[in-house]
């Protein structure tokens, strides 16, 4: 589920035309956390989980990569 998650996230950033700084700053997280998260190494709180669902528009199933 880790690589499902990482992968989605860089998938919607990227979408999202932001850079890893932008969504850190969005997030107000470093740019190096963006960058664990994106690889897997790390995972979000569950405030800035449900954060990033609102901010990009998707459900949990989606973020996770549950669903498509």
């Amino acid at each position: 589920m880790k690589i499902q998650f990482a992968e989605r996230l860089k998938e919607l950033r990227k979408e999202s035309n932001l850079t890893q700084s932008q969504l850190a700053k969005q997030f107000n997280v470093s740019h190096t956390t963006i960058y664990h998260w994106e690889n897997g190494k790390q995972q979000p709180s569950l405030e800035t989980f449900v954060d990033m669902m609102i901010f990009f528009k998707v459900n949990a199933e989606y973020l996770l990569g549950i669903e498509d």
